[in-house]
């Protein structure tokens, strides 16, 4: 057990019980027994530091009656029911107070975790990086805002926590991918040996939107992948051909033709 002052707190109050009992007998005058009130000291030490803490305590107190009840001249045939029936009560009273403590902390801890989750998962979906976080068996645990807006994922399928190839068939489906139909089952086949193989290498993604997006994929620690999906549409665009702005804006969903001079202008 921790020797943190949580800990020896209960066993230290119960030896101050015993000694007080004691001084108090034997320099005042009889007083009733006291095993109530250590019963009580018992059940304080279980739920400030646990089963551990409640079980020396329970002990101490056992030992303090043994020569309480003794110099009281308590018959033999009551005397020891007496004592065993302190004992239950103490061992019981912090083995269940043990456990109720544990039980407590476990269930704070779990709404502490719970509510770092949810903050975690708020601020996610606020970025406009695609987040996509896979578990082991590569099924989706977490699918951000801004993924679900770039492959137009609607939250029912994305809840459901689809498998990874789902995802890239639901983007082949919907037409997301900027690549010829004959290449579409090549590219999925590619991205999933990459991510089944926890390959870190960048790669850019061209969707038909327009928008260019850098994928990356880390592996997790419990065998599961995080997927980032980067818009870096701005720098790979500005290296392509000029003469290719009609088809980038075309895949946009058409511009006026000032816009397109204004593009080659910057150009």
């Amino acid at each position: 057990m921790g020797f943190d002052w949580q800990t020896i707190f209960g066993p230290a109050l119960a030896t101050l019980v015993a000694i007080a009992s004691i001084l108090v007998e034997r320099n005042v005058g009889t007083i009733p027994d006291p095993a109530a009130l250590y019963v009580c000291v018992v059940a304080f030490a279980a739920s400030l530091g646990g089963t551990t803490s409640g079980l020396v305590s329970a002990a101490i107190a056992l030992a303090a009656s043994t020569p309480f009840l003794a110099h009281h001249g308590a018959m033999q045939s009551v005397y020891l029911p007496r004592l065993a029936l302190l004992a239950l009560t103490t061992v019981g009273t912090a083995v269940i107070i043990g456990l109720l403590r544990r039980r407590l902390k476990d269930t704070l801890r779990w709404r502490e975790q719970h509510a770092t989750a949810a903050r975690l998962s708020a601020a996610l979906d606020r970025i406009d990086i695609g987040i996509v976080l896979l578990d082991a068996d590569t099924r989706a645990e977490f699918i951000n805002r801004a993924f679900r807006n770039f492959f137009s994922l609607p939250d029912e399928k994305a809840d459901s926590k689809p498998p990874f190839i789902a995802l890239m068939y639901h983007g082949r489906d919907t037409g997301a991918y900027e690549l010829p139909e004959d290449e579409l089952n090549h590219f999925i086949a590619e991205r999933t040996k990459m991510m089944r193989a926890g390959d870190q290498t960048p790669i850019n993604i061209k969707l038909r939107s327009g928008e260019v997006l850098r994928f990356c994929c880390t592996a997790l620690p419990d065998g599961g992948r995080m997927l980032s999906y980067t818009p870096v549409t701005d720098l790979v665009r500005r290296t392509d051909d000029p003469a290719d702005t009609d088809y980038y804006l075309s895949l946009r969903g058409g511009a006026h033709r000032s816009l397109i001079n204004h593009l080659r202008a910057a150009e």
